[in-house]
């Protein structure tokens, strides 16, 4: 068997290509829209991908199950468990649709699908069996149910996807998943999830890709829940403390079930000069994408640009302030060169940010602004209108500015009716040390707000003697 983790650091997001070495087929699991990596890998190992899954209806990412298949021809397999308000969309018609006990097999390789509710209420775990080795499953590719040290949270559905209260029957249904289908596992099995540290999928995920059925049990916060058969102290634990969910989660969540588009082969970036660039901003028909580190934009950038800091959070950091389903207009990127460009355009294809139309290499010869930075020092004789705290709730309850306003960066796009109108004075924001601060500080000046940074944001205040955090719950 071969079995191989893809992990985007981005994201923080495992798919995986399981395979039978004895008849060269393949399966992949919960895959990403850029497909090079589990074709490259499929042909390092001389096998054919004829298959292709998900574990359930994401909300971080768009999947590329549907793209894996148009490519390779694939067989798809969907979840149908979870009720009409969670079945696939005639978009998966073709597909095979997956009740609880299901077997796919590929060779002497059996993945079982297993209904595993809580994170969503259609979500699928796979066992997987080496028929070759063993007539029983050594791993368990658990998705969003089971993470190495955390389980998946069961609130996004509430936080994201316009729910109510769904919460409490998520959690009530991720404790007997967990009672019912987890722990009567043998404690050998191997446990592989969807996502790692970083995720907003859960509130403590590890940074250890993989665990096991017996160390979740003994040593995971929930262990003790489940043997005293404690579900309220269970629920209560588990919805305590949630990092805020970014709001591109909701159109996630239809996408991904109603269907990604199906990208195909994706046309050269185009490299557009100087010249050219100007012209396409002049008219307001392209939107640029300043790549560089915060301290770099603050040196000077274009006007109205948007701020994605590098590669390596594009999707990330994308999805917060591009929303594909209102902006429409062609994104330019500046990157050193073609290749960084196509990477980007990678990345952002992930969060179904599609229309990356080309790139320049330099500022050279563009009208530059200077955002507004202010020195920690200078904050209490600096007029504003209102402080905001773009970092997540947590971060703020652990302590935060005086009089400071918490909306975190993932959010605040889509709640600008929570801020003064554009034009009744400055929003002073920070973060905690400036990168996410300037991702949505750009978003806001696009939107026609005077905005000023804290030069260092919250880490270069609170090392100044004699500040004094505030500690309070939000």
């Amino acid at each position: 068997m071969l079995l191989e983790r893809i992990y985007d650091e981005d994201l923080a997001q495992a798919s995986y290509l399981v395979g039978c070495q004895a008849n060269g087929t393949a399966i992949v699991v919960d895959p990403r829209r850029d497909l090079d990596v589990y074709l490259n890998l499929a042909k390092k190992n001389d096998m054919t991908i004829v298959a292709v899954t998900e574990t359930h209806i994401h909300a971080d990412y768009l999947s590329g199950t549907r793209e894996l298949a148009a490519k390779t021809g694939a067989t798809v397999y969907v979840s149908d468990e979870g009720g009409p308000d969670w079945t696939y969309s005639d978009a998966f018609d073709g597909a095979v649709r997956m009740k609880d006990g299901h077997r796919i097999s590929l060779g002497n390789i059996t993945l079982e699908a297993v209904h595993t509710p809580g994170h969503t209420p259609e979500h699928m775990s796979f066992l997987i069996t080496d028929g070759a080795q063993s007539e029983e499953p050594g791993f368990m590719l658990t998705g969003d149910f089971v993470f190495v040290g955390d389980l998946g949270r069961p609130d996004l559905l509430d936080e994201a996807a316009g729910g109510i209260d769904t919460r409490f029957q998520g959690a009530k249904d991720l404790f007997r998943s967990l009672r019912d289908r987890f722990i009567t596992l043998p404690d050998y099995i191997q446990v592989l999830p969807a996502h790692g540290s970083g995720s907003a999928c859960g509130k403590a995920l590890g940074a250890v890709p993989s665990s096991t059925v017996g160390y979740e049990k003994h040593f995971s916060w929930w262990g003790p829940y489940l043997k005293d058969d404690d579900e309220k102290g269970f629920i209560d634990e588990l919805l305590s403390g949630q990092p805020d969910a970014h709001a591109y989660f909701a159109r996630m969540k239809v996408e991904n079930r109603e269907g990604p588009a199906v990208l195909g082969a994706l046309p050269e970036l185009i490299e557009y000069s100087t010249d050219e660039l100007v012209s396409a901003l002049a008219d307001d028909s392209v939107i640029l994408i300043d790549t560089r580190h915060h301290k770099t934009v603050h040196g000077g950038t274009v006007p109205r640009s948007l701020n994605i800091p590098g590669v390596r959070k594009a999707a990330s950091y994308g999805a917060w302030i591009v929303d594909p389903e209102i902006e429409k207009r062609p994104l330019v990127l500046l990157a050193e060169n073609r290749e960084e460009a196509d990477d980007m355009r990678d990345h952002l294809i992930r969060v179904g940010i599609d229309t990356v139309r080309g790139f320049i290499t330099s500022l050279d010869g563009l009208d530059l602004v200077t955002p507004t930075v202010v020195s920690p020092s200078a904050i209490d004789d600096f007029p504003h209108v209102l402080l905001l705290d773009v970092r997540n709730k947590s971060e703020f309850t652990d302590g935060h500015l005086p009089g400071a306003k918490q909306l975190s960066g993932g959010r605040i796009m889509w709640h600008l009716d929570e801020l003064p109108e554009p034009g009744a004075g400055t929003i002073l924001t920070y973060c905690q040390t400036g990168v996410r601060n300037s991702v949505a500080a750009s978003a806001l000046r696009r939107e026609g707000y005077d905005v000023a940074e804290i030069d260092g944001s919250y880490a270069a205040w609170v090392a100044r003697p004699g500040n004094v955090p505030v500690l309070e719950s939000v």
